[in-house]
């Protein structure tokens, strides 16, 4: 073995090394992004410190990636312009610092992801890792099986190693989907490795008892089973799909009769089932709130400033696109439309190819797209998981060019051939 190490060139060993130790760095940050008990987080720390790593050895922003990071740049220029309205700046600086660090991850994501396809893979076992250690920790937490597991629940509600469990549960639901994906898709004889840390991760997303997080589930995997059913030719998958839909709602159906005649999840899954709660609906409740907030945005291009409107109505917007407005002013909107209505039609146009990263893609876009829709009812503008899922949908889409790149080129060659060889120019249809 040493003979042949021995016999291999330096600078290819060298390569080996690096990729190795480049892919578990970014590893160790996916691990790091479940466990979010403070903040800063060790996340934040080790995530800049990783970047700007990597930004020192090569990391290439390439013209797919490029528009992403203007447009987020431009997202967090509207919330330093916004910043000027106020006349006391409270704790906004690191607001504004962190969302602007979160943008760079995405960024940083897709240009890793483009240079190594390769990293999907290891992204997505990670994050499956991540989530079933935190859903662990929120069930430990909520049933009390360990001195002091309090710390991991919140609102009498499992959070993991979260501060609120309306982001614990969401962070579950890529992870979760992934699992789903490889049950209906994968070796029969290893489903079972798949199927026990799906239930552990589902778990986690029902005892958080987060609305968002259930309807987040649901949603994505209403639509991955639904595009896994129809895409396939093939009688037999389609027939292994249908089953397999079947025995997993059967499961599930008895995992949640069995969980409820635990004591106390009965109560709570009656009070948070419900359409709307009392903050919703109240005279100053969040659906209220929203339509302040649109008058107020209205008279205040500019933005009123970062969590001003928290200060000044009691409670936060609970809207993403009205926090864009207020917290990033119209500049910020729009940044934040374009950017999410780009991602969108982006990611579904290549979103049916045969490509080795469409497994990937399809996870990660069917839960992007429900946070696109649960950002209507909460602010997932810091969630860390969120900027991660943008940046796996814009990885996949620089790859998709430059696999057209690729395809163009070899055109070309054998183009050039075919004038060299016959002597004449092929002529288009």
């Amino acid at each position: 073995m040493n003979a042949v190490v021995s016999e291999l060139p330096r600078e290819a060993v060298n390569a080996k090394l690096v990729a190795l130790i480049s892919s578990a760095a970014v590893v160790v940050g996916i691990l790091l992004s479940g466990f979010v008990l403070d903040e800063p987080a060790p996340h934040e720390i080790y995530m800049a410190g990783l970047i700007a790593i990597w930004a020192l050895f090569g990391l290439r922003i390439s013209r797919s990636v490029a528009p992403l990071l203007v447009l987020f740049v431009l997202f967090n220029i509207g919330g330093m312009i916004s910043m000027t309205q106020m006349s006391d700046l409270y704790e906004t600086p690191m607001y504004i610092a962190v969302s602007l660090f979160l943008a760079l991850t995405a960024v940083f994501f897709a240009a890793v992801l483009e240079a190594r396809p390769a990293l999907y893979s290891l992204i997505f076992w990670s994050w499956v890792a991540a989530a079933v250690v935190t859903s662990t920790l929120g069930i430990i937490g909520y049933f009390g099986l360990l001195p002091g597991a309090e710390i991991f629940t919140k609102y009498d509600r499992a959070a993991g190693a979260f501060q609120d469990p309306n982001v614990f549960g969401p962070f579950l639901a890529l992870p979760g989907i992934y699992l789903l994906y490889l049950v209906l898709t994968g070796n029969p004889l290893k489903m079972m490795l798949y199927a026990v840390p799906l239930l552990v991760v589902m778990a986690g997303i029902f005892l958080s008892f987060s609305r968002g997080a259930w309807g987040l589930f649901a949603f994505a995997a209403m639509l991955l089973t639904a595009t896994l059913f129809l895409q396939s030719a093939s009688g037999k998958f389609r027939l292994r799909i249908a089953l397999m839909s079947i025995a997993a709602v059967a499961l599930l159906v008895v995992a949640f009769i069995a969980i409820l005649n635990i004591p106390g999840v009965a109560d709570m899954l009656t009070q948070r089932a419900q359409l709307t709660q009392d903050y919703d609906s109240a005279r100053l409740g969040r659906f209220a709130r929203h339509i302040i907030g649109f008058q107020v945005a209205a008279e205040h291009p500019l933005g009123i400033g970062p969590l001003m409107f928290g200060l000044t109505y009691g409670e936060d917007t609970h809207n993403i696109w009205l926090k864009a407005l207020l917290d990033y002013g119209w500049l910020g909107f729009v940044s934040w439309l374009v950017m999410i209505g780009w991602t969108i039609g982006g990611g579904f146009r290549i979103l049916f190819r045969n490509r080795p990263w469409q497994p990937y893609l399809l996870c990660a876009y069917f839960v992007f797209l429900g946070h696109v829709a649960l950002g209507t009812v909460i602010d997932t503008d810091h969630w860390r998981h969120f900027y991660l899922l943008i940046g796996m949908v814009w990885g996949a889409m620089a790859l998709e060019k430059r696999h057209q790149r690729g395809l163009q080129a070899v055109g070309k060659r054998s183009s050039d051939k075919m004038v060299g060889v016959a002597g004449f120019e092929p002529t288009t249809p």
